[in-house]
């Protein structure tokens, strides 16, 4: 049950890599309070990454919804597939977010989904302004909307200023997943 105060909506956007690394840490910093956290991902794919693997040893405090998504959308073969599936997740996201179970819910890429026309802005921010007046919610991934950085309370764009991946490095385990 979300406890009194302010609720914040935290948009985290840019093309830099932290942004889910971020929202993990303001799970676990949530969870550390004493707070209930509920963390769904949105176009990421049901490969393994070391942050939900260690989330799970924090249930019931953080309850995390993984592997739904389709992946790489950005390089699909199937866009209405892609769509479909962006709406089976905003749908439990949007029953986590009106459920009044949880202190922070945290959407992580759902920023992508709604770049790539997948779900619209205007229907998420109805959401957030009808939210528990409590609730933090937290949208993650690149490419925010402006209408979705506007109804934000922080916003914040993770920039690259050089990555590994730039000189042929491949992503590491404990470092990128």
């Amino acid at each position: 049950m979300a406890k009194s105060g302010q609720g914040l909506v935290l948009v985290i956007t840019g093309e830099g890599k932290g942004k889910t690394t971020s929202a993990f840490g303001l799970a676990l910093r949530a969870v550390g309070q004493g707070q209930k956290v509920f963390l769904i991902q949105f176009i990421k794919g049901t490969w393994k990454t070391g942050e939900v693997e260690a989330a799970k040893r924090l249930a019931p405090e953080l309850e995390v919804c993984a592997g739904l998504g389709d992946g790489f959308t950005w390089i699909t073969k199937n866009p209405d597939q892609d769509r479909l599936t962006s709406r089976e997740i905003w749908k439990i996201a949007r029953e986590a977010i009106e459920s009044k179970k949880y202190d922070l819910v945290i959407l992580d890429e759902i920023n992508l989904a709604l770049r790539y026309g997948h779900l619209e802005a205007a229907e998420m921010i109805e959401v957030l302004e009808r939210r528990d007046p409590a609730l933090h919610v937290m949208p993650t991934g690149g490419g925010a909307p402006q209408e979705i950085i506007d109804c934000a309370d922080l916003a914040s764009d993770v920039r690259k200023i050089k990555h590994p991946f730039d000189r042929g490095v491949k992503a590491q385990p404990g470092v990128e997943f």
